[in-house]
């Protein structure tokens, strides 16, 4: 009888430990860009020694991320998509978003430019050219924030490039760096967030050949996931997580992040 009451006291204490430790973990569904780059290493032992919440990133398109916080499969939803991420507010499935750092896009190309858009800042007249080459570009057809972008770009070049896909147009269905690799190896020109490409290490002889229109600008937003659509959130450490990302000290650590003396995220959140 004693045996069973010591065994009894034990689970139960296995088992509030294990809601402790589940209390103080939290799934952040990301951008790829975020991990590629390598923010979330130096920013998560930051919060996490702060706090003792510990960080789970899955590192998905912007579209698979919100899809997955749909379905209540995270606590913090941090993308770069902002009418998607509005809409996310709308629909009930977050509890508010907030601006929380920003860079921005640009065309990669092979040294040799064979649409002639080097140099360029018109990113529409860019795109024109390459369509009018037929010059071979690779894009991630992921529903990625990127992919969002370059579509809606694409469509304000007056361009349906989809029209070509398998011949100048090629769809890799891929996260960032495959489409990167993927591009480099057949030659064709990628759209990238600038992140990505300053940490990519396989760039060969590729460069930035379009960059500096301002409707290249890429906006991240954080977002934590409403417990009134998913009861299973772990809500109190989500907005711990977004609250230390917009704060002072956490913008302050976003924009001391770089990579090759390059910053490569700006911190824009609402002042406090």
């Amino acid at each position: 009888m004693q045996m069973k009451t010591l065994g009894a006291a034990t689970a139960a204490t296995f088992l509030a430990g294990a809601a402790l430790a589940q209390d103080q973990s939290i799934i952040v569904q990301s951008t790829t860009s975020t991990a590629n780059s390598g923010l979330y290493d130096y920013l998560l032992p930051m919060f996490e020694e702060e706090t003792g919440i510990q960080v789970n990133v899955v590192a998905v398109g912007t579209g698979q991320a919100i899809q997955n916080a749909e379905n209540c499969d995270g606590d913090v939803l941090l993308v770069h998509a902002k009418p998607a991420e509005e809409a996310f507010v709308e629909a009930g499935y977050g509890t508010s978003r907030t601006d929380l750092m920003y860079n921005d896009f640009v065309i990669v190309g092979p040294e040799a430019d064979p649409a002639g858009v080097g140099g360029t800042q018109d990113v529409q007249a860019a795109l024109s050219k390459i369509a009018e080459e037929t010059a071979l570009f690779a894009s991630r057809g992921d529903d990625s924030g990127t992919h969002k972008k370059e579509m809606a770009l694409w469509s304000d070049a007056g361009v349906q490039p989809t029209e070509a896909s398998g011949e100048w147009y090629r769809e890799t269905g891929s996260g960032m760096g495959a489409t990167l690799n993927a591009g480099i190896g057949m030659g064709a020109y990628v759209m990238t967030d600038r992140a990505t490409w300053i940490s990519f290490d396989n760039k060969q002889d590729y460069e930035i050949q379009v960059q500096g229109d301002e409707d290249m600008f890429n906006q991240y937003g954080v977002i934590p996931v409403s417990p009134e659509h998913c009861p299973s959130v772990n809500a109190e450490a989500a907005q711990t997580f977004a609250d230390w990302l917009i704060s002072d000290e956490g913008q302050a650590a976003i924009a001391s992040y770089t990579v090759a003396e390059q910053q490569l995220f700006f911190p824009n959140a609402p002042s406090n």
